[in-house]
C-alpha cells in the first residue's frame, strides 16, 4: 500500500443518476465529464448551465437596486456640481487598492475635485480611525466615501457627524448588530437590500456606485474591477464571475501603463493572463505595498497615464514584493524551528507562535504557510518589544472555528475579530501562554486524528478514457476558477503504470505513464519523485489531480498534473540478488518489520526496532503483520514456516531480500541418470576413495565435487554403501529403495523448490504466490468464524 498524503473528500458520490447526465450532456453537446462537473456545483437544468458557462451574455444587476444607493448617487453628484473636495478612503490590501482606484476615476470623470487616503497597516491599522478623520477635516473636506472598509466605524461615524462632514460608506464586510450613523451606507447584505446578489468584494461594491454614477456599465473599469475580485477569494459566481470572465478578457489587451508595467515586472505575458496571473502574480505585487510600507503607490501605479512612471512604479513595487517574499521565508524558518523544537505536534493540535519584532503586515502569510505545513490551526504573534502587546493573525482548518473559539477567551482578548477560518488580535505578551492552552483544550475536544489530516476536495472520478484534449479544452468553459468555483480536480482509481521515472535536475519530480484498457495518458508530479521508490512494479495506482494539455513539437496531449496518489492494495518490492546494507538504505522510517531466520543475518540489522530472529513456531505467535512494511532478510528453511508466519497478518508491503551467506554447493539435483552412471561405477571401482580421486572423477563427469559427496551420503543414508575414512564400498546386498526415502536428498529436493519458489522465480510469479496465500488464509478464517457460529 501507499498512504495518499491528504484524505480525498468525493464530492460526486450522489451524483449517480447516468441517464439524467447524458441526457444533459447532449443538451448541452458537452463532454459527460464537463456536465458532471456542473451537476456537482449544483448547476441541474440546461438554462442554468447557460447562465454559468456564458456568464458575459448577461447584464449586470441594477446598481440601485442596493439601498442607500440614490442617497450616495445625489449627494456625490452635488459634491461634484459645487466642486466640493471629496477623499476616498480606502485600505491597504489589492481589494482595498482596486476599490480606491474605481472610486478616484470615476469621480474624477465627472469632475471631482477628489483625493485619496489610505492608512498605515503599522501605525493606523485597518480601517477608518478617529485621528485620520481629524485630519481629513482640517484640510477642509466635507464628503468622505469608504471603499472596502467602514461598515465598522461607529465611532468615527459619529465623529464625522460632529465635525460636519457627509460619510458615505461602501464596503462588503460582516455587518455588526449596529449601523453607524453615516449618510449612506452601500452594502449588498444590508438589511433592507433588494440586491440579488450578497457575495460582492469591496471593489464589487465600488465598481456598482461608478455604474450608478454614470448611468452604465463602465467597461473599462471591469478589469480593475477583476484584479480586486479575484484577490480577496470572494465567491466566484453570478456578478463576480462576471466581472472576473469580462476583466480578465479586458486584461489580455489592457492599455493601461501601470497594468502593462506590472506584467513586465512580474514576466507575465498578457494575451495569457488568467485568474492565476491575478491571484499569484499581480494580487501578490499590490498587497506587498501595503504589507511593507504605504499602499499609496500601487493606486499611483493603477491610475497613471504616463509609461515612464508606471515602469518606475511597478519595479518598485516588484522589489517590495521580493523583500516581502524573503522577509516570509525568514519568519516562516524561525516559526518552524521554534515549532519543532518547543512545540510536538502531539502535543499542538493547535499552533501559536510568537517572536518579538516579527512583520506585523506578513504574519498572515507566515500562518497559512505553517498551516500548509503542519495542518493545524495556527497562530503567529508579533510582540512589540516596548510595548509588550502582541499583534498576530491566525489561518484555521476544518472542523475547528477560528472566531467561535477565539470568542471565549475575550477576557484576554481585548481586539480580535475575523471568521471561521481566519483572524487578527491583539493581546498581552503575558496571556499567551494561556491563549495557547485554552486552544488546545478546545481543539482535543472538537478535532481527532483524522481530522489533521489535510483534506482535498475531489469534484468527479474519471475513467481514464474520458481525458482527452476535448474535454480539457471545454472545461476552460467553467473558468475563472475560484471561491465556490474551485478548479476541478479529478480522481482517477485503479490504473496500470506503465511508465515511472524520476525527473529534473535533481531527481524531485515524477513522470508516469498511466493506463486502462490500452489507453494511456502521461501524469507529473512535481515534488513526487521519492515516491519512485515506494511504488512498486505492477501496482495499480488511484490518483488525484489537474487535468491540463502538454503542448510539446506541435503535438497537444492530455496530462494529469499529480496532486496525491495511492495504492490501495499490498505490495511487494523485490530487491533478490541486493546487498541487504543497500535494500535498508531505501526503507520507509515506520512501521517496518525485519525476519531474519539465520543467526548470522542478525548483524546487518543490529541496533535497529522490530527484528525478529524466526526459528521456531513460537517465535511466529508473536508477530502482527497488520500495517506492517515485511521485510524478509533471509532465506526461510521451509515454505512452511513462511507460510505460517503470512497467517499472522496481512502487511501493508513485502521487501523481498532472501539473502544467503554462501554460495550452495550445486543448484540443482543430481538426476536419477546421475545417481545410475555413479551407481554402475561404484559397482565397478569399489572400493572408491573419494578423498583422492573424487576431484578427478567430478572433472571427467563434468561434475562439482559436492555432486559427488552429495550422491555418496545419499547412497549411505540408502545403505548401498559403507563410507570408512573417505573410502566408499558397494555393498554386496541392498533392498531396492527409492532416493526419495534418504533425508539428505528429501532436504536437497526442499531446498531446490524453495530457491525455485522465492529465488528463481519471476517479479510476477512470486507476487501471484503471495496473492493465494492471503486467499487462502482470508478464505479459512472465513470458514474457522462460520464453524464457531454453528457452535454458539
Amino acid at each position: 500500500m501507499l498512504q495518499s498524503k491528504m484524505r480525498w473528500n468525493r464530492l460526486d458520490e450522489h451524483c449517480d443518476n447516468i441517464d439524467y447526465l447524458n441526457e444533459l450532456s447532449k443538451s448541452l453537446n458537452l463532454t459527460p465529464l464537463v456536465v458532471s462537473l456542473l451537476v456537482n456545483r449544483g448547476i441541474q437544468t440546461v438554462e442554468e448551465a447557460h447562465r454559468f458557462l456564458y456568464i458575459e451574455e448577461q447584464p449586470f444587476h441594477d446598481p440601485f437596486l442596493l439601498d442607500e444607493m440614490d442617497q450616495a448617487v445625489g449627494r456625490i453628484h452635488r459634491a461634484v456640481e459645487k466642486n466640493e473636495p471629496i477623499m476616498v478612503y480606502g485600505d491597504y490590501d489589492a481589494d482595498g487598492v482596486s476599490s480606491t482606484t474605481i472610486m478616484l476615476i470615476a469621480l474624477k470623470r465627472l469632475g471631482a475635485n477628489v483625493d485619496f487616503y489610505i492608512p498605515n497597516r503599522f501605525t493606523e491599522g485597518y480601517g477608518p480611525n478617529e485621528e485620520a478623520f481629524l485630519k481629513i477635516s482640517e484640510q477642509g473636506y466635507k464628503l468622505i466615501i469608504t471603499v472596502d472598509t467602514g461598515i465598522a466605524a461607529i465611532k468615527e461615524a459619529s465623529l464625522a457627524k460632529e465635525l460636519g462632514m457627509d460619510l458615505i460608506i461602501t464596503d462588503h464586510h460582516e455587518i455588526g448588530p449596529t449601523l453607524p450613523d453615516a449618510y449612506a451606507i452601500i452594502h449588498p447584505k444590508k438589511e433592507g437590500s433588494l440586491y440579488p446578489f450578497k457575495d460582492l468584494a469591496g471593489v464589487g461594491v465600488a465598481f456598482k456606485v461608478a455604474h450608478a454614477l454614470f448611468g452604465h456599465v463602465p467597461e473599462d473599469l471591469i478589469e480593475i474591477a477583476a484584479i480586486g475580485t479575484i484577490a480577496d477569494l470572494v465567491p466566484l459566481y453570478d456578478e463576480n464571475r462576471l466581472i472576473a470572465k469580462k476583466g480578465i478578457k479586458h486584461l489580455r489587451t489592457s492599455t493601461r501603463p501601470g497594468i502593462q508595467a506590472l506584467f513586465r515586472a512580474a514576466g507575465v505575458k498578457q494575451s495569457e493572463v488568467d485568474e492565476n496571473t491575478i491571484g499569484f502574480a499581480i494580487a501578490p505585487r499590490i498587497n506587498a505595498v501595503g504589507r511593507l510600507q504605504s499602499a499609496d503607490r500601487a493606486v499611483h501605479l493603477l491610475l497613471t497615464d504616463d509609461d515612464a512612471e508606471a515602469g518606475v512604479l511597478a519595479k518598485e513595487i516588484d522589489q517590495l514584493n521580493k523583500e516581502r517574499q524573503h522577509l516570509v521565508n525568514v519568519m516562516t524558518e524561525e516559526a518552524i524551528k521554534e515549532i519543532e523544537k518547543n512545540f510536538p505536534l502531539e502535543d499542538n493540535p493547535v499552533l501559536v507562535v510568537a517572536k518579538e519584532n516579527w512583520n506585523s503586515g506578513v504574519i498572515g502569510i507566515v500562518a497559512s504557510k505553517l498551516v500548509e505545513k503542519y495542518y493545524r490551526p495556527t497562530i503567529v504573534l508579533s510582540i512589540d518589544p516596548e510595548t509588550r502587546l502582541a499583534k498576530g493573525s491566525a489561518r484555521s482548518i476544518e472542523g475547528f472555528d477560528l472566531y467561535e473559539n477565539l470568542s471565549l477567551s475575550r477576557d484576554i482578548l481585548p481586539h480580535f475579530g475575523g471568521h471561521p477560518m481566519a483572524a487578527g488580535m491583539t493581546l498581552e505578551e503575558k496571556h499567551i501562554p494561556e491563549l495557547r492552552k485554552r486552544l488546545i483544550h478546545l481543539a482535543r475536544e472538537q478535532l481527532t486524528k483524522e481530522d489533521l489530516i489535510p483534506v482535498k476536495a475531489v469534484d468527479v472520478e474519471c475513467p481514464l478514457e474520458n481525458i482527452t484534449v476535448e474535454a480539457i479544452e471545454q472545461l476552460q468553459l467553467l473558468s475563472p476558477f475560484g471561491v465556490s468555483n474551485p478548479k476541478p480536480i479529478f480522481l482517477i482509481e485503479d490504473v496500470n503504470i506503465l511508465n515511472m521515472r524520476r525527473i529534473g535536475s535533481d531527481g524531485t519530480h515524477l513522470k508516469m505513464i498511466l493506463e486502462s484498457n490500452h489507453y494511456e495518458v502521461d501524469s507529473i508530479g512535481f515534488g513526487y519523485g521519492d515516491l519512485v521508490e515506494e511504488i512498486s512494479p505492477l501496482s495499480k495506482v488511484s490518483v488525484v489531480g489537474e487535468l491540463v494539455i502538454n503542448e510539446w513539437n506541435n503535438r497537444r496531449k492530455p496530462q494529469i498534473l499529480l496532486h496525491d496518489i495511492a495504492v490501495r492494495h499490498w505490495q511487494l518490492f523485490d530487491f533478490r540478488g541486493k546487498p541487504i546494507e543497500q535494500v535498508i538504505s531505501k526503507l520507509p522510517n515506520e512501521n517496518v518489520l525485519f525476519i531474519a531466520f539465520q543467526e548470522n543475518t542478525l548483524p546487518f540489522v543490529k541496533g535497529m526496532e522490530n527484528v525478529y530472529f524466526i526459528h521456531d513456531e513460537e517465535g511466529i505467535q508473536k508477530l502482527n503483520l497488520h500495517h506492517q512494511h515485511l521485510v524478509l532478510l533471509d532465506m526461510p528453511p521451509s515454505v512452511m514456516m513462511l507460510d505460517s508466519i503470512l497467517q499472522r497478518g496481512k502487511p501493508k508491503r513485502i521487501y523481498t531480500i532472501f539473502y544467503q551467506h554462501s554460495d550452495h554447493f550445486f543448484s540443482t539435483v543430481p538426476t536419477r541418470e546421475h545417481f545410475k552412471w555413479y551407481y554402475a561405477f561404484l559397482a565397478k571401482k569399489s572400493p572408491f576413495d573419494l578423498k583422492k580421486y573424487g576431484e578427478e572423477l567430478a572433472k571427467h563427469r563434468g561434475w562439482t565435487k559436492e555432486a559427488i559427496y552429495f550422491m555418496s551420503k545419499v547412497f549411505f543414508e540408502l545403505e548401498f554403501v559403507t563410507i570408512k575414512d573417505g573410502v566408499i564400498s558397494l555393498n554386496k546386498s541392498t533392498i531396492k529403495r527409492d532416493l526419495s526415502e534418504s533425508k539428505t536428498y528429501q532436504a536437497k529436493q526442499q531446498q531446490v523448490e524453495l530457491e525455485q519458489l522465492l529465488l528463481y522465480s519471476s517479479y510476477q510469479q512470486l507476487k501471484d504466490w503471495f496473492d493465494q496465500k492471503f486467499v487462502n488464509h482470508q478464505e479459512s478464517k472465513r470458514k474457522n468464524e462460520h464453524q464457531k457460529e454453528k457452535i454458539y
